[in-house]
């Protein structure tokens, strides 16, 4: 569903893939090849979602944020996995937010970065580009190694094939 708020009304490039069940509502800007999946709510009612171009957000996340406090910027070629919910942050290209993750108001996640799965990114937390982060509340754990940054776009790369399958499965 897509649905305007207020005098908000998402902006969503042609060739993105929009799954039958997800919310997207107000002030949402999703780049060319976007795929949002089965029950993800993008919640722009709040303050802004801009998603760049190519980036996956998986099954069952919530994307929002707080009044005045935060808005949210996800990169390109991101992986969103499932169950994540992203509440007003910057998240730079090419990054991997590993499954069930909480990133919290005001946090600055740099390009190639990897959230490992279950992590609670707290408040403001800035994370350095190419940066390994697991735990709750999250720490910067080492760098990430060639294979490990790979994995953002990797994951993107395979979601634009499996968007481009469902978005004909959809279609009457």
């Amino acid at each position: 569903m897509v649905r305007a708020y207020k005098d908000l009304t998402p902006r969503i490039a042609e060739s993105c893939f929009l799954a039958d069940n997800c919310v997207v509502i107000g002030e949402v800007e999703l780049g060319d090849e976007v795929n949002v999946w089965y029950g993800a709510v993008l919640r722009g009612d709040c303050g802004r979602i801009v998603i760049g171009a190519r980036t996956n957000v998986q099954d069952l996340t919530m994307i929002h944020m707080t009044t005045g406090i935060s808005h949210t910027e996800i990169g390109q070629d991101v992986t969103v996995g499932h169950n994540v919910v992203i509440h007003g942050a910057r998240i730079g290209d090419r990054v991997l937010v590993g499954m069930g993750s909480v990133i919290l108001d005001n946090v600055e996640i740099g390009d190639d970065c990897l959230i490992a799965a279950g992590s609670v990114v707290p408040p403001r937390m800035k994370i350095p580009a190419r940066s390994l982060v697991r735990g709750a509340p999250a720490k910067v754990i080492r760098e990430v190694n060639a294979d490990e940054a790979l994995l953002g776009i990797n994951g993107a790369v395979s979601y634009l094939g499996l968007a481009r399958e469902h978005r004909r499965l959809q279609q009457p």
